[in-house]
């Protein structure tokens, strides 16, 4: 099976630390979202959070999805100045976060 090609997408699971507020979190979200206003790379931003009946998420309840123009876009991302920024806002307030970076691939039957 061939891998996808074109759009980067780059995920945050986060777990945040006990006694972050839910107005943390969301000036966080806020502050993310934000990021496609400073950083030309970054094409989009959504989020959610866990709703899975399964209770496997080992604490990571938050997801954070970013889509690029390829794995360049992610790495000037990853670099920019308001990403690192960003990061040192939020990074305090998680206890624990995986990131993965992946090409969406639609499978052919």
């Amino acid at each position: 099976m061939e891998e996808g090609k074109g759009d980067v997408k780059h995920m945050l699971l986060a777990k945040f630390k006990e006694g972050v507020s839910e107005q943390q979190i969301e000036e966080c979200i806020k502050q993310y979202a934000n990021l496609v206003n400073l950083i030309p790379s970054m094409k989009s931003f959504r989020w959610g959070r866990d709703v899975s009946q399964e209770n496997l998420h080992q604490g990571f309840t938050h997801v954070f999805e970013s889509t690029f123009e390829s794995t360049q876009g992610v790495a000037e991302f990853l670099s920019h100045p308001d990403h690192e920024a960003y990061g040192n806002i939020l990074r305090p307030l998680l206890e624990n976060f995986i990131t993965v970076d992946y090409h969406p691939t639609p499978v052919q039957l």
